[in-house]
């Protein structure tokens, strides 16, 4: 769940003492939250010292009582889960019972991180075969150290917990760089860590703007979790190249919803309407493109229109989603909706007056041509296009026809059907009937392909994400066969080759 995580303009941030500080604001109004240091590449590089022998003593501690203190840490998040919401609330602008919801969320996959390691991350032994009979071959999957995590802004705790919470059940010292829009919620998520564990810095933050990021990635941190938007992620991958440190990202999505005949109508549209304006429109999962089988198509626009009308944004705790988080995002959805247009697009619902200053009605087209920038594009908005297609294979093939392949829901009361389609679509996770649910399960992978990014956090393959694989074997008896001897015996060779042969020639 993301966008970009570049540094923002002046209208976005406001800086002070000569470049050493920058100001948080409340995007509603612009009221100064607080105020953050710059860090560059001595400080970063001097926190990632600090993490060091933290690492190690982490790791040490053994998956039981790394369990403990995280379970520990979940109990003050949940406890305090009011105050982080209010921190959220006012960095993002979104909704209380919104960020409330995020807190949620991600209080649920800590506690899944935290009980699960040892199961999904534990030695296991594997089987051997004749060559090797003698020996006992094990796998363990071993911290990597130091693990560097970039967050983004729409959804500032649960996102980056994903890969925060994970990394720290598979042993691994964390520093956070969270968004340069949402300092506040990094900062209190390390204030809140150290009220467990204050004698390690097993959590840090880093706080500043695209070059602290950069300097996160060339600080000799052994990986780094990103997430934003692909052009970001380039960036990145570019410093962390120098020094080839691997890395996951997860980036923006071009989200499709499909729809056919014989789909429930009434909960498609219900569930597209909250896709389409989730967070004011700012999730990579969020709903962006809408193809329904063409005889029940003006029956689903009537409804979703419906729905959509009783969307109410503002800045107040009552309204459906609050303003752009990102001032200049404002402009991009201005971009999408005037292309579209101006290539013969029809606004069903909505319209360019439906882009304020900080805040966007939900806007519905149709009639957008594929080339367009409001279906090739991530427009981070409370718009959606909405296309008739023929049948499901027109609405898949229309669906893979971005760079983007992160999510992606089909409904039809055939369920066989509907998974069926759902497979077939290029992306790295899907719903059928629901909407966004993979990245609501713990026990899933998320991740995307193609412009959406690479890896996977959440789930075991989350865990085995920040840990490195350990081959080990032991030998349990004398080979009954020497061959790896520098003069290995005939009689050796020929029983050898007999029963190679008896196993793989016949």
């Amino acid at each position: 769940m993301t966008h970009d995580v570049s540094t923002p303009s002046s209208s976005d941030t406001t800086t002070t003492d000569h470049g050493r500080t920058f100001t948080s604001l409340d995007p509603r109004d612009g009221s100064v939250l607080g105020r953050y240091p710059i860090m560059d590449a001595a400080d970063v590089a001097a926190i990632v010292d600090r993490a060091r022998p933290a690492a190690q003593w982490w790791g040490e501690l053994g998956f039981r009582g790394r369990r403990e203190l995280l379970l520990d840490f979940k109990k003050i998040i949940a406890t305090e889960a009011d105050s982080l919401a209010s921190v959220i609330s006012a960095e993002t602008g979104k909704p209380h019972d919104a960020a409330y919801f995020e807190v949620m969320l991600t209080v649920e996959f800590l506690d899944w991180a935290a009980r699960n390691a040892q199961k999904v991350l534990r030695p296991r032994r594997v089987s051997t075969v004749v060559p090797s009979m003698n020996q006992k071959a094990i796998v363990e999957y071993l911290p990597l150290g130091v693990v560097g995590v970039i967050g983004p802004w729409n959804f500032p705790a649960f996102t980056p917990m994903g890969s925060i919470s994970f990394a720290l059940a598979a042993g691994n010292a964390v520093v956070f760089k969270p968004s340069e829009l949402t300092p506040g919620v990094g900062t209190w998520l390390e204030k809140t860590w150290n009220a467990v564990v204050p004698d390690y810095p097993v959590l840090q933050v880093v706080t500043g703007f695209g070059e602290t990021g950069a300097s996160l990635a060339r600080s000799g941190v052994d990986k780094i979790a990103f997430t934003g938007s692909g052009a970001t992620a380039r960036k990145v991958m570019a410093v962390c190249a120098e020094t080839l440190t691997p890395m996951v990202a997860e980036c923006g999505g071009k989200d499709a919803v499909i729809v056919a005949e014989d789909a429930d109508l009434d909960k498609a549209a219900a569930v597209a309407a909250f896709g389409t304006v989730l967070n004011g429109g700012q999730a990579c999962v969020g709903v962006e493109r809408i193809y329904v089988a063409a005889p029940v198509y003006q029956q689903f626009v009537d409804k979703l229109t419906a729905t959509l009308s009783r969307v109410r944004p503002g800045p107040d705790d009552t309204a459906t989603y609050g303003p752009m988080t990102l001032p200049r995002q404002v402009d991009i959805v201005r971009r999408h909706i005037l292309d579209a247009l101006d290539h013969g697009a029809t606004a069903v619902m909505g319209g360019l007056d439906s882009v304020r200053d900080r805040y966007i009605e939900p806007v519905v087209l149709k009639d957008v041509p594929d080339t367009s920038a409001a279906v090739q594009e991530e427009t981070f908005g409370p718009t959606v296009v909405v296309e008739p297609v023929q049948d499901l294979d027109d609405a898949v093939e229309r669906a893979n026809n971005t760079h983007y392949g992160l999510g992606a829901t089909v409904f039809s009361r055939n369920k066989k059907k509907g998974l069926h389609a759902a497979r077939r679509i290029r992306s790295g996770a899907a719903s059928v009937n629901s909407f966004g649910g993979p990245g609501t399960v713990p026990a899933l992978p998320f991740g995307g392909i193609g412009e959406s990014g690479f890896g996977r956090i959440h789930g075991a393959d989350g865990l085995r994400e920040f840990s490195r694989p350990h081959s080990v074997t032991v030998e349990r008896f004398r080979p009954p066969l020497n061959l790896l001897s520098v003069d290995p015996s005939e009689r050796d060779m020929k029983i050898a080759k007999r029963m190679f042969r008896m196993r793989h020639a016949r």
